[in-house]
């Protein structure tokens, strides 16, 4: 395949004798890998051209060395502080300081006198807050504001000397010096010839620095454009044209090199898939589809998507070159110091600093990651695992260093030390940071080859902070060095490097440049992503910009348009793919350069794909009784059937045998907020205690009264007894124990007014009791046991009560049951159910006299107006609440059948088509 680089450099050949004066300046580094293999077929003896890329050759002509952006904010700290009489701290500082330094980045690469801008912009929020009227109310942030701004040009002059007193600089001082420096560097330099390859939008520094040098003639300029684009008004050769018709250079001299090759025959597919996992899957079917990939590239225009496409590749890919920035932010040893520092803010957060507590979801956070999981499996058991089934049976909501150590026990001396001193009290910032660098060096030794480029890149990051704390002594606290880790990491890439000449190009679009494929496939080819949207960080308004000719999202439009038509220009069978899903945010558009590439390419087919799915018909769940089965039933028959356990089979025959039969418990997790069957228990037992002792006796409105006094008391100490470990005092849980209270309270108040009337006599005959009674079931050769434990027995004005606590909300509706018949299986009849059971339990077992009034209900402590709620017969409006020994028979033969079915070795268990809940 004839390329860009391969034309550029056969023609420079043909100039060049020899190569041993010549230097080559490429945009990227990546490319110069490229650039070595083309020279071997012109070189076939002497010397090789230098190679540099445009930043190193800037840092030659400047004579300033670029410094790393995280000493430069501390650099930049330091003048601040020396201006500022009452500087921001340096957590709040990094926050802003960042954009003001990439605003600093741009006005210098474009050369702009930052006196003029900084005077312009603060005359523009000057004459904001004039008022004829004088009307205008200054608030102290729009004060702050206003001072801020006018003092951006004195940070700017005071940094700037400091720098190049220091002769370092970020990327624009290096160009606003080698600006200053040209001609020197080109005196000095005469005997060299320098080759610029592959640019297009440049920056107003790096126009003076080429045109400068192409003037006094030791440079030369090789474009790569195509005729398509140059000769016509199409936005992707919109620098080279302003270059062309600006340039005095260009007035004598022609645009090197324009070809034709974007109008040659291409094979070109638009192809829409739902999401960003489809459009991946569908490139890894193309590459399928490839017998090799040694002119092959798979650019991702979301770089994000780098580990989705890794896993979406096939697996006769056997030799990937990934060229691209990945986000620190999105690699997974960022989540594991994220987990660390959680650790401690939390404690802070959650007032356990003292103690040396911590939040034990945070703990199980930092040892359920990945690379911590590995280290602490000892013999193939995980003691991660262990940890947590611990802390879930204790219900310790937080985790001491002491427990801690007693878990590890069994971890290697060396392992054990790195692991618990992760939770050593925090002296200061250094030494929390040498714990960290202690962690990150161990984890090496069991790292893969990208895991260990992880480690490697957060190892150097944090020496690095250690270094800048202990010169600095910026970064007073955790909280300060948190938020500076999240900035730094949203800002910061980790750069891949592989072998760019073997297997499958795996690249992000601007690392493309110069560069050229046979076979493309490009990927999220969407609107706000190609182009990126139009939102800047920066504190220079649009306006501003446009008046002082700096670039806008429309130059960045231009830029991207190149990059796009720019890799597809060569090409021959060109995949472009793009997310049809919209969301909230109006992504699934398609990019307009697609729409314009389709406009120019007629041949362009689009069509849209779905994922490959398999459609299978959805079965309900469905056990067959076995012998095994038939026995568990059995057992569960000698045990005891109870309402709760019966009304469970209604509702889902396959929860019943996942629970009764397979003996299936639900997953225990640590209980931070008091559950609701916590609470209910804590208020059933306090109740059995207050009426225990009234247990065959009369009660009367003073025993009440009595009552009362004890309420706190036995709250506290059933919250104690069931909420293990957990802390009632504050938050949500402060609120529970006060609703508990206050649900017994209420139902003391509910019996005050009933004892107030003295015709009223109220005897408690048991409370909590526990019952039971065999029956015999036709078709069931062995006895069926009925046990409950009753809430409450009491006899109000000589009618019986069997009353049952619910602390949710029950309405009476709930309890009106007319027929005993197969309607009565249905859900809104499961509490009637329960509360008629318990009423057949007491009479079975007791004997009562006759003509005794009997009723059975629930008394709701969320509709507590409503009082004792007792099971209605009636069919009118008229209530008929006597449970009388007929209905109780009546309810029975109804329950029998329901047993014999669950017992019935021909019916199985199945899947309701449609649960409540």
């Amino acid at each position: 395949m004839q390329t860009f680089i391969s034309e550029t450099i056969k023609a420079i050949a043909k100039t060049q004798k020899s190569f041993e004066n010549v230097v080559l300046v490429l945009p990227s580094q990546r490319a110069r890998v490229f650039v070595k293999d083309a020279l071997k077929e012109e070189i076939q003896q002497g010397f090789l051209p230098e190679i540099v890329n445009i930043e190193s050759f800037v840092e030659q002509v400047s004579g300033v060395n670029k410094i790393d952006s995280v000493q430069l904010l501390f650099h930049f700290y330091s003048i601040y502080t020396s201006i500022e009489e009452n500087p921001d701290s340096f957590d709040v500082f990094s926050s802003w300081a960042i954009t003001v330094l990439q605003d600093f980045n741009e006005l210098d690469q474009h050369l702009v006198n930052t006196k003029d801008i900084f005077i312009y912009l603060r005359d523009i929020h000057r004459l904001r807050k004039w008022s004829v009227k004088g009307t205008f109310q200054e608030t102290e942030l729009i004060k702050d504001y206003f001072s801020f701004i006018e003092k951006l040009n004195e940070y700017y002059d005071a940094f700037y000397s400091f720098l190049i007193e220091k002769q370092v600089g970020y990327q624009g001082v290096l160009y606003r010096e080698a600006v200053k420096k040209v001609t020197d560097f080109i005196d000095a330099n005469k005997n060299k010839k320098y080759y610029f390859i592959g640019f297009n939008a440049l920056n107003k520094a790096e126009e003076f620095l080429f045109q400068r040098m192409l003037e006094a003639e030791i440079a030369d300029a090789y474009w790569d454009i195509d005729k398509a684009f140059y000769e016509s008004n199409h936005q992707a050769g919109f620098f080279i044209r302003k270059y062309k018709t600006r340039w005095k250079y260009y007035q004598s001299n022609e645009i090197k090199t324009v070809e034709g090759w974007f109008s040659k025959d291409k094979t070109i597919q638009v192809i829409g898939a739902s999401k960003n996992i489809t459009q991946l899957k569908y490139a890894g079917e193309l590459l399928e589809k490839q017998d090799n990939f040694e002119n092959t590239a798979l650019v991702l225009a979301d770089e994000t998507l780098l580990p989705i496409t890794l896993n979406s590749l096939p697996k006769k890919v056997e030799a990937v070159n990934i060229t691209m920035g990945y986000p620190l932010k999105n690699i997974p040893t960022t989540n594991l110091v994220l987990s660390i520092f959680q650790l401690f803010l939390s404690q802070e957060k959650l007032n356990q600093k003292e103690e040396n507590n911590f939040y034990y979801k945070d703990v199980l956070r930092l040892l359920k990651d990945a690379s911590i999981y590995k280290v602490l499996l000892v013999n193939e058991e995980s003691l991660t695992d262990s940890i947590s089934q611990k802390i879930v049976k204790e219900n310790n909501t937080f985790v001491n260093q002491k427990f801690l150590e007693e878990c590890l026990g069994k971890l290697p001396t060396e392992t054990k030390e790195i692991i618990v001193n992760i939770f050593n009290r925090i002296t200061t910032v250094s030494e929390f940071i040498e714990r960290i660098l202690s962690l990150l060096f161990y984890l090496k030794e069991g790292a893969n080859e990208l895991e260990k480029e992880y480690l490697f890149r957060f190892y150097t990051t944090f020496t690095q902070l250690q270094n800048l704390d202990k010169e600095f002594g910026y970064i007073k606290d955790l909280k300060t060095l948190n938020q500076f880790f999240k900035q730094l990491i949203s800002s910061e890439n980790l750069s891949f490097q592989g072998e760019p000449l073997k297997g499958l190009q795996l690249m992000g679009l601007l690392e493309t440049r110069v560069l050229d494929f046979e076979n493309v496939i490009l990927t999220s080819v969407n609107e706000g992503i190609l182009p990126a949207s139009n939102s800047q960080n920066t504190f220079i308004p649009f306006d501003v910009k446009l008046a002082f000719e700096l670039p806008t999202y429309k130059e960045k439009d231009a830029l991207f348009s190149y990059h796009f038509f720019r890799l597809l220009q060569r090409a021959k069978n060109i995949s472009i793919l793009y997310n049809t899903e919209h969301d909230v945010y109006g992504s699934g558009e398609k990019s307009r350069f697609v729409t314009q590439l389709q406009m120019m390419k007629e041949n362009a087919l689009e069509q849209i794909v779905v994922p490959k799915g398999i459609s299978s018909k959805e079965e309900l769940k469905e056990i067959h009784k076995n012998e095994a089965v038939l026995e568990k039933l059995k057992e569960l028959a000698e045990k005891g059937i109870s309402p709760s356990t019966l009304t469970n089979y209604l509702y889902n025959p396959i929860a019943f045998y996942k629970q009764k039969v397979l003996k299936i418990k639900e997953l225990e997790d640590v209980e931070e907020t008091v559950a609701v069957n916590t609470m209910g228990t804590v208020v059933h037992d306090t109740l059995e205690q207050l009426f225990k002792p009234f247990e065959r006796k009369n009660i009367v409105y003073n025993d009440i009264l009595g009552m009362e006094k004890e309420v706190q008391d036995l709250v506290t100490v059933y919250f104690k007894k069931h909420f293990k470990n957990g802390g009632i005092t504050t938050g949500k849980n402060r609120l529970i124990f006060e609703v508990a209270k206050r649900y017994v309270q209420n139902y003391l108040n509910h019996e005050k007014k009933i004892l107030k009337d003295p015709k009223n006599t109220l005897r408690i005959i048991a409370t909590e009791q526990k019952l039971e009674a065999d029956i015999k079931v036709d078709g069931i050769d062995y006895p069926i046991k009925i046990r409950g434990i009753v809430d409450r027995i009491d006899e109000l004005n000589g009618t019986l009560r069997i009353i049952d606590y619910k602390t949710g909300k029950v309405e009476a509706s709930n309890l009106k049951v007319t027929e005993f018949d197969e309607e009565i299986r249905a859900y809104k009849y499961h509490k009637a159910i329960q509360v008629m059971l318990y009423s057949f339990l007491y009479t079975s077992s007791n004997h009562i006299p006759e003509n005794t009034p009997i009723q059975t209900g629930i008394i709701s402590f969320k509709n507590l107006k409503s009082g004792f709620m007792p099971v209605n017969f009636s069919s009118s409006r008229t209530a008929d609440n006597e449970v009388t020994a007929e209905r109780i028979v009546t309810f029975m033969e109804e329950i029998k059948s329901i047993i014999l079915e669950m017992y019935n070795p021909e019916v199985t268990f199945k899947e309701p088509l449609d649960l409540p809940f």
